[in-house]
């Protein structure tokens, strides 16, 4: 127990005589403490500073006076007055300041006090914030001046500066920048991203109130980088804010920059955020633990705290080391305010307190000090860089990605820069699109958990976005329309979600219309002009192998053919009786060369070989004969020419069949009914037109009807017809009766249900609807040219820069030629197209004739095998019933037989049977009843 407590004595001792040693070399000095308002943490690390050197006589200062005086407002006179009132006391005092410590922040008290020091030539070491030029005050010092009136930002002059850092590392090309009340940006809003093509607005967050309005004013010009500089509470309000928003996602890129230490909280569902915080440096961190422990440093921002002990301290030390090398004036003169003549201002030399500062080698208490010109004279501490994710409102992940050393132009340190691309915002627009073939196609995708979409348009997109550089999330229109005005000047379809800021894009086939583009702005136009056209129900022309035949009325037929057999059967029966006929005078024709017998077969052939070119060969010999013949060849005649016509003319009219081919022709017409889409743009074209004559009609009545016209001016005036068309207005009336479809389907419907092409009813619309519905059913036909037309473009928000970037990139795709690919790729080569088959083919009405060929080849091969088996068979029965039994006997036993002899088919039985018997007698045998 001895032995110790006699060692605690002798330690205790020889502490005691060092520090009377010590306290022999301390050095008086004088403090003019000059503090805002505001800052408190400026006054109560004073305090710590104070304590810290009045507790440690090692340093060898000690503080006499310290005259303390808290500024702040807008009158300069009433500051100027308080700082006179204590600087006159303390001359008064015998106790005037080496050094004024100025801890305003900015504004007319900080320029108040700096005008003040500068007159009275007093030494000064401000923590204002500004950088080269932003203290007006100290603009133009001279060389002297600049010795002893010394400006060091604090850190938070400082820390907003890597919002630059962060934005040249990323290529960021839009920021909202807020800030709250522990930064001051006022000298910030021009210089902080100068010369940096980025846009980007800074403002001050006040309340919740005011985090509302800013992100929605960010949301609305199209900002998708933020940035928050604040405490950790008004962080978490604003991203709490921002996930209620659905401002979190690919889209969005969040940083959050505090000068707090301590982890980042938020209500974030599912967020990834990259945290910038400060670090004291690792060989301070001793220091500043025994401060906060011992001293009682725990004022916060622990940063802020830091950077003022540091900056009291080291001034003070600076002070007192040229008091103890002797650099220190003497004989330093001080004039009180009253004495002061700015016609004379005071001289302060070799009063160099800037290079006492700059070599000061006191370890710092969170990182060393650079000592430069005003403006350029800071701490450089670390901040660390941490991408946070946020999922339920829990901080899973802090990754250290990074660091950045103070500095008014210091690049960002990265451990890994892929990580760090992966972090910056994905530029993705929100794409407001309408379904339309084959322009934007919806399909469910293939793993069948969602859908996407394809088409011209997505084509169109993914060729801007190589040129670009962004990605796209599509969504449909809540109602599917391209956008309309109504009467009250409300707007809907993708035109009102450009309007209401819900999307950055409209896609499709959305035509350039002047009231549209009144509120919207469109691109450079990326397809042909298109108008409104007709479509209606094909012409469907029966088809037939036998519609040559349908050119006559079959009763027409059935006569022709009565009279052909009639006309044979009458030829046979005047040639059977008439006694000229080659049949009954066979003497009176025996010389001539051509003798034909007009049997029944015979007539039947002659008037039917008359009917063609070949002719009917032989005429018969009576006169009678002879007349009918004439009289079928006339009739023949007249048939055939008459058939001839008629074919003709039946084929011609069949192709030219077509009731309506233009749009004057739908208006004259009453059978078929016609009518656009329900609130479409055609529905408005029409519309607007029959205004419009409605409205001439009433200028032009006003004006026949005014009495204040004198006599020539109303006969100038005065004509017969109406002068102005009211076509339109009869149209949109016909329309109405016909009540308008509300959808492409039902309009369909209804032209596919149409009796035929010249009645039922007519679809007025886009001519690329149209041309698609054709190419995909080959009962409907696009009817007239193209009227109303105009240009098809990608809509955007009003004054948006993506106007600008597409219609460089469409410019582009124009000039390569990938819009005619994307054409010929989804007009001609699209895999729904339909090859429908040709309804005016000529040789449609007499194809069926090549079958006539086929029947009578068949007819003539059944007729030769009968004809064969005829003979065949019926020729031995014939023979065997012409031998009498002896006959017969005979040919059995061997015996002569008399040979078959043919019978003549005669119209004489008698002679018939006189030609037998003679042939019996020329081989020497008698007639069965002689025998």
């Amino acid at each position: 127990m001895y032995k110790p407590m006699r060692g605690i004595t002798i330690l205790s001792l020889i502490n005691t005589l060092f520090n009377i040693g010590l306290s022999q070399n301390l050095q008086t000095v004088n403090i003019l403490f000059i503090n805002d308002r505001t800052n408190e943490v400026a006054e109560e690390t004073l305090n710590v500073a104070l304590n810290y050197i009045r507790r440690n006589p090692r340093v060898g200062l000690m503080i006499d006076g310290l005259y303390s005086v808290k500024i702040g407002g807008d009158d300069a006179s009433a500051i100027l007055e308080t700082l006179c009132v204590n600087y006159n006391a303390s001359i008064r005092n015998n106790k005037p300041p080496h050094l004024v410590i100025d801890t305003t922040i900015n504004g007319v008290a900080s320029e108040a006090v700096k005008s003040f020091t500068a007159a009275l030539a007093l030494p000064t070491v401000s923590a204002s914030y500004g950088q080269s030029g932003d203290i007006r005050q100290w603009r133009n010092l001279d060389g002297e001046q600049q010795k002893y009136l010394i400006q060091i930002s604090p850190p938070a002059d400082l820390i907003p500066e890597i919002v630059r850092s962060i934005v040249v590392a990323q290529n960021i090309t839009n920021a909202g920048i807020m800030f709250d009340d522990t930064f001051v940006m006022d000298h910030k809003y021009k210089s902080l991203l100068q010369n940096i093509p980025t846009r980007h607005i800074i403002a001050a967050i006040d309340d919740t109130t005011s985090i509302k309005l800013h992100l929605t004013r960010f949301r609305d010009v199209d900002i998708v980088n933020f940035f928050v500089l604040g405490k950790l509470s008004i962080i978490k309000s604003v991203l709490d804010h921002a996930n209620s928003n659905k401002l979190f996602g690919r889209k969005y890129a969040w940083h959050v920059i505090t000068q707090d230490k301590g982890s980042l909280k938020c209500g974030c569902s599912n967020a990834t955020i990259l945290f910038v915080k400060p670090e004291p440096d690792a060989g301070s961190r001793e220091k500043l633990s025994n401060l906060r422990t011992t001293y009682g440093l725990t004022s916060t921002p622990e940063l802020k705290a830091a950077f003022y002990f540091d900056f009291y301290y080291r001034s003070l030390l600076a002070i007192r080391s040229m008091m103890n090398s002797g650099e220190w004036p003497t004989n330093v003169t001080y004039t009180t305010c009253d004495e002061y003549n700015e016609e004379n201002p005071l001289p302060r030399r070799n009063v160099d307190l800037r290079r006492y500062l700059k070599d000061m080698t006191e370890p710092p208490s969170y990182a060393p000090f650079l000592i430069d010109t005003n403006g350029h004279s800071y701490e450089e501490f670390t901040m660390r860089l941490e991408k946070v994710t946020v999922l339920n409102s829990q901080s899973v992940s802090a990754e250290n990605v990074g660091s950045w050393k103070a500095s008014l132009n210091s690049p960002i340190v990265v451990k890994d820069a892929a990580n760090m691309t992966h972090f910056s915002a994905v530029t993705v627009y929100r794409v407001v699109t309408v379904l339309q073939n084959p322009f934007m196609i919806q399909v469910d995708d293939e793993d069948g958990k969602g859908v996407k979409f394809k088409g011209y348009c997505i084509d169109l997109i993914e060729e801007i976005r190589k040129l670009i550089g962004f990605e796209y999330e599509i969504y449909i229109a809540p109602d599917n329309n391209f956008g309309n005005m109504d009467e009250n000047g409300q707007w809907n379809g993708m035109v009102k979600e450009l309007v209401e800021k819900r999307a950055d894009i409209a896609l499709g086939s959305l035509s350039v219309m002047a009231e549209r583009e009144n509120v919207v702005d469109f691109t450079v136009p990326y397809y042909d002009l298109v108008g409104i056209t007709i479509l209606m129900k094909k012409p469907q022309t029966p088809t037939s192998l036998f519609k040559f035949l349908t050119v006559l009325e079959n009763d027409v037929w059935m006569c022709i053919l009565g009279a052909y057999f009639f006309t044979s059967f009458l030829m046979w029966i005047f040639d059977r009786w008439s006694p000229y006929s080659y049949q009954n005078n066979r003497n009176k024709y025996k010389d001539d060369e051509e003798k034909r017998e007009f049997n029944l077969k015979e007539c039947l052939w002659f008037c039917m070989t008359s009917l063609t070119p070949q002719g009917g060969g032989e005429a018969p010999k009576n006169l009678s004969g002879r007349l009918v013949a004439a009289t079928w060849w006339l009739f023949g005649f007249i048939i055939i020419a008459s058939y001839t016509a008629n074919l003709a003319a039946f084929l011609t009219v069949s192709r030219l069949d077509t009731p309506v081919e233009s749009l004057d022709d739908l208006s004259k017409q009453y059978k078929i009914q016609y009518a656009p889409l329900n609130g479409s743009s055609a529905m408005t074209y029409f519309q607007r037109m029959a205004d419009i004559e409605t409205r001439f009609y009433e200028i032009w009545k006003d004006m026949s009807l005014n009495d204040s016209l004198s006599e020539v001016e109303r006969a100038k005036l005065a004509v017969w017809d109406y002068p102005v068309s009211d076509k339109y207005t009869k149209m949109w009336q016909a329309m109405k009766e016909a009540k308008l479809p509300n959808t492409l389907e039902e309009a369909i419907e209804r032209v596919q249900s149409s009796k035929s092409s010249s009645e039922g009813f007519a679809y007025l619309g886009d001519a690329t609807d149209i041309r698609y519905q054709v190419m995909i059913d080959c009962h409907l036909q696009m009817v007239g040219d193209e009227f109303s037309r105009k240009p098809y473009a990608i809509a955007v928000q009003q004054g948006s820069p993506l106007k600008d970037q597409f219609n460089n990139a469409i410019l582009l795709l124009l000039n390569k030629r990938k819009l005619e690919k994307l054409k010929e790729t989804w007009w001609n080569l699209n895999p729904e197209r339909i090859q429908c088959e040709k309804q005016d083919n000529q040789s449609d009405g007499i194809s069926g004739v090549f079958i006539v060929i086929f029947v009578g080849i068949g007819l003539a091969c059944f007729t030769l095998a009968f004809e064969y088996w005829w003979y065949k068979y019926k020729k031995s029965s014939k023979v065997a019933n012409t031998m009498n039994p002896k006959q017969m006997a005979m040919s059995k036993g061997g015996e002569f037989t008399y040979p078959v002899v043919p019978t003549f088919n005669t119209t004489s039985g008698m002679r018939s049977r006189s030609i037998i018997q003679g042939f019996r007698r020329s081989v020497g045998q008698s007639s069965p009843k002689q025998k």
